[in-house]
């Protein structure tokens, strides 16, 4: 017996590959993403050294992000040296100056991946940001330097 839905408010149709059944999609809407950042870096051992080579440790990454939930670093890693990274947020008030001195840590750990690998990281990792500046540190703690190409998306 063959499957049928009602194609309309008085005819029955058979499924078929010319006849699918219909599938509604309620409050489907598309997640509004924003490119924020594409950057080189040469990991080197440089410790407090954030993805555009700033040392400046009051200096962030990323600023006026409060519009976004979520971050999504992606990345691209060209050698296979042992990194660890390091991920910083604070709020700042209305005239972009930061509430208080120093950073909130959100994740320290080491860079996944290896050798020509690409990776993701969601900054924050669980729950929702919503936070003003980030600051994303990297430095690696053995073998040679290599080159790390960053993209960052804010999603809201």
């Amino acid at each position: 017996m063959p499957v049928r839905f009602l194609r309309n408010a008085s005819e029955l149709a058979d499924v078929s590959m010319e006849s699918p059944l219909p599938v509604a999609v309620t409050n489907a809407k598309p997640i509004p993403a924003d490119p924020l950042l594409i950057a080189t870096t040469t990991v080197t051992t440089t410790t407090g050294r954030d993805l555009m080579e700033n040392t400046n440790a009051e200096t962030p990454t990323l600023d006026n992000c409060g519009q976004y939930r979520k971050l999504v670093w992606f990345y691209f890693r060209a050698g296979s040296a042992t990194t660890t990274y390091r991920i910083l947020a604070r709020a700042a008030d209305l005239s972009g100056l930061p509430l208080g001195t120093g950073w909130q840590q959100l994740a320290q750990a080491t860079l996944p991946g290896a050798a020509n690998e690409w990776g993701r990281i969601e900054i924050p990792t669980t729950g929702d940001g919503y936070y003003d500046q980030y600051r994303i540190e990297v430095h690696r703690t053995d073998g040679a330097n290599y080159t790390l190409v960053s993209k960052l998306v804010g999603v809201r």
